[in-house]
């Protein structure tokens, strides 16, 4: 059993976060960042190509990811693969001993550092979802042939409630569920009220029951960064209040304001009915995690237990 699927089997919060592989071949960078978290998240997500943008495979990033003790989630996107490939890279991720899978459509390459990459996007996001259950349950590949030998992953996907339409949102996920994801990690969060309308939503779907919600959630660092998220990242909402919060301090204390702001966030959502856990998206500053994961309250309990060898 994978230490994701473990924790969301306890009554405990989940924590997992993101490590982005290296832009060359070196695996001490993911065995550094993977230290930071290990013991402090249940799980880590190994980007693939975020951002459309050249880095070491996520399936490779697993591997090390693995080795440093800390439980990774593969993510795999559809832009630079056909289902050829992607069944190829589950079967051989689930080889190797890869027991979470994080399946999405991915960004399009004029986004990243290879714009006249041709796209792929064999299948989309929900079509590869269904395709790894099919894989895992049926132990068929998407041909008919037969596998000796099944997967087990765990099965994510991702969401993002503020996008437009909103209204559609809710249902959007209730398709991704039908077609077998177990866990679903969002968007960041700062509006926590228009968080909570969208979960009460999920949860009269029966979204809820099947698949655990995972909040996405990360400190603005600066002004900088708050005008990209306001100008830049699409369906990313931040409320007047904390906008007001942020600019209203001196510009270097909002750093500080923005990791006080993102812990009361968290702290609001895990007590939202219906959400399981945080995804913690702090970019290149992965020793934050500890202290966040402390200040809210929410260490895992291996976290605990090796405080207390201490």
């Amino acid at each position: 059993m994978s230490g994701l699927r473990a924790a969301l089997a306890s009554d405990r919060v989940v924590v997992t976060a993101e490590i982005g592989p290296p832009r060359d071949a070196d695996p001490d960078a993911i065995a550094r960042k993977a230290a930071a978290l290990r013991g402090w998240v249940d799980a880590a997500n190994v980007t693939d190509n975020q951002g459309a943008s050249v880095r070491m495979s996520s399936l490779a990033g697993s591997v090390l990811v693995q080795r440093a003790g800390v439980d990774p989630v593969m993510q795999l996107t559809c832009r630079d693969r056909n289902r050829i490939a992607l069944q190829s890279d589950l079967i051989g991720a689930a080889a190797l001993g890869i027991r979470n899978v994080l399946l999405l459509t991915g960004d399009h390459p004029a986004l990243g550092d290879h714009p006249d990459a041709k796209p792929v996007f064999d299948l989309d996001g929900v079509q590869l979802v269904w395709t790894a259950r099919t894989l895992r349950d049926d132990g068929t590949l998407l041909s008919g042939k037969p596998l000796a030998t099944r997967p087990s992953w765990l099965i994510g996907t991702v969401e993002n409630p503020f996008a437009a339409p909103m209204a559609l949102r809710a249902r959007r996920l209730a398709k991704k569920v039908a077609a077998g994801a177990e866990f679903v990690q969002t968007q960041y969060v700062f509006d926590v009220d228009a968080f909570a309308r969208w979960v009460a939503q999920l949860r009269e779907e029966g979204v809820t029951e099947r698949c655990a919600v995972i909040a996405g959630v990360g400190p603005i660092r600066s002004l900088r960064m708050l005008a990209f998220l306001t100008g830049s990242v699409p369906g990313v909402h931040v409320p007047a209040e904390l906008e007001r919060r942020l600019r209203g301090v001196p510009e270097r204390r909002v750093a500080e304001e923005g990791l006080n702001a993102c812990v009361e966030t968290i702290q609001a959502l895990v007590g939202i009915p219906g959400v399981r856990g945080v995804h913690l998206m702090v970019f290149g500053h992965d020793d934050e995690v500890p202290d966040l994961v402390r200040r809210a309250g929410i260490r895992p309990a291996v976290a605990a237990l090796q405080e207390g060898r201490q």
